[in-house]
């Protein structure tokens, strides 16, 4: 199973057939036929559900869908893996990033590295830690700057200075907003809009069966839209949503406050390119 037959699988999957499939990879019918028989030999499953028009994908062939496209993401990394030619970095680093402040500090550092080495290139991917780890684990991403605890021993970690700060979004005309910070009492018995990762249990001391989780969300745009709507009031973190004079939301602080530090980390085990091992290096000078 090598990787020209994978991404024939692969195209094969896209276009749903195998005429398409042939067609968008300039190659006969009948050889990529004969290729993904021969796959389905070597795997010794069905990988396909023939139709009349259009094949769908077994569940072993779901699986190796799903792996397949991993391995050839990774396989085009190392082709396209940065070099060092006269002195010159080249080559993408991709890092994946919760909402919050302490990302300006990955953006400066950025910043930062493409005045030095404008060879090289920033490919940013939003999302929680959930989606996050998971890119990292599977190789999709060189870093991850991530709110909550994870294995240290299988991952390094540069801590990021900036505190981001919990607090409730809602409409400007709710009775709520009359207020300078709120406890969890004053949101008791209210529908609240939590996110996906952290839910109530980040917040200590609150008694959950008094909750009322009305939704979540992995991204802060669109929860603003179910704040707007009137679906109920989002726990978020400060200064990600627009409230701005003339937005129809604001912001109010939690009492006590409920804090968190973001975390940047990279695999352990995992050689970083030159182009990513030069971006920590740029991060911890910007950070000193």
């Amino acid at each position: 199973m090598d990787v020209q037959t994978l991404r024939y699988f692969l195209a094969v999957t896209r276009e749903g057939n195998i005429s398409a499939a042939a067609e968008a990879l300039h190659v006969a019918q009948p050889s990529l036929s004969r290729r993904m028989k021969e796959l389905e030999e070597e795997l010794g499953v069905r990988l396909f559900q023939r139709g009349n028009r259009r094949i769908t994908l077994t569940r072993e062939g779901a699986v190796l869908q799903a792996r397949a496209e991993e391995l050839v993401q990774l396989m085009d990394r190392t082709k396209q893996e940065v070099t060092t030619v006269r002195g010159r970095v080249t080559g993408a680093v991709r890092i994946g990033a919760g909402e919050s402040r302490s990302f300006r500090r990955i953006a400066e550092a950025v910043t930062a590295q493409r005045r030095e080495q404008p060879g090289v290139t920033f490919q940013i991917v939003s999302g929680d830690t959930a989606d996050l780890m998971d890119q990292l684990s599977g190789g999709q991403l060189d870093f991850a700057l991530i709110f909550t605890a994870v294995d240290w021993e299988t991952y390094q970690s540069l801590r990021m200075p900036d505190t981001d700060s919990f607090g409730v979004l809602m409409r400007r005309d709710d009775p709520l907003a009359a207020r300078e910070r709120l406890t969890f009492d004053d949101l008791y018995d209210r529908e609240l809009i939590f996110s996906r990762v952290a839910g109530a249990s980040l917040f200590p001391g609150v008694d959950r069966s008094r909750v009322q989780a009305a939704a979540t969300y992995n991204l802060l745009y669109n929860a603003t839209h179910l704040v707007e709507s009137g679906l109920g009031l989002a726990l978020c973190y400060d200064g990600l949503a627009d409230v701005r004079e003339g937005s129809p939301l604001t912001f109010r602080p939690l009492d006590p406050p409920v804090n968190t530090r973001g975390v940047l980390i990279w695999k352990r085990h995992v050689p970083l390119s030159p182009a990513a091992a030069l971006f920590i290096e740029t991060l911890r000078r910007s950070l000193e």
